[in-house]
């Protein structure tokens, strides 16, 4: 995969993170009053400077009410 996709990808999912997020109501210190992920983590998996672990997609997927699909950026070939 060339660095070009990969970039493209995570900000994809960035991008759908934060759709989701806002779409189903919530700050980031919303979400990190869940215990699922901290403020401060979630912060960097939004602006695309960590990685998400997927145990940590799974949980925030059902937070908002989305699939885990709508995070999957779509075929690029």
């Amino acid at each position: 995969m060339s660095k070009t996709i990969y970039t493209q990808n995570r900000d994809f999912l960035s991008a759908r993170l934060i759709k989701a997020r806002e779409e189903a109501g919530f700050t980031q210190s919303q979400v990190a009053e869940t215990n699922l992920i901290s403020q401060s983590e979630l912060s960097k998996i939004e602006n695309g400077q960590r990685r998400i672990e997927f145990l940590v997609l799974l949980d925030l997927a059902k937070l908002y009410s989305k699939s885990v699909d709508y995070f999957i950026p779509p075929d690029r070939s």
